[in-house]
């Protein structure tokens, strides 16, 4: 028997979340558009295309993670502490 997995989120909608978190990130540094450009190197046009339509490159869109001080948050993306035990789970352990 094929179980159905349903995800009601689509790409769009976790594309969507994610802009929304760099965007309070850059606002709550008080970075507009115009500084995030001169501050990462990326254009203009594709800080605008990236926040209206979800569209850049890798490169470009780690330049801008760099300039808003979310690398980290970006290199721990697909971390996942493995455990060998209950208790290194409990304790916080690894």
């Amino acid at each position: 028997m094929n179980e159905f997995i349903f995800n009601p989120r689509t790409p769009n909608d976790i594309a969507n979340e994610f802009v929304e978190k760099i965007k309070q990130q850059r606002r709550m540094l008080k970075i507009s558009q115009v500084q995030l450009a001169a501050k990462s190197g990326v254009s203009l046009g594709s800080i605008k295309r990236f926040e209206s339509k979800y569209e850049i490159s890798l490169t470009s869109l780690i330049k801008i993670l760099i300039a808003l001080n979310l690398e980290k948050d970006f290199e721990n993306l697909f971390t996942q502490k493995n455990y060998n035990s209950i208790d290194e789970v409990i304790n916080g352990q690894l």
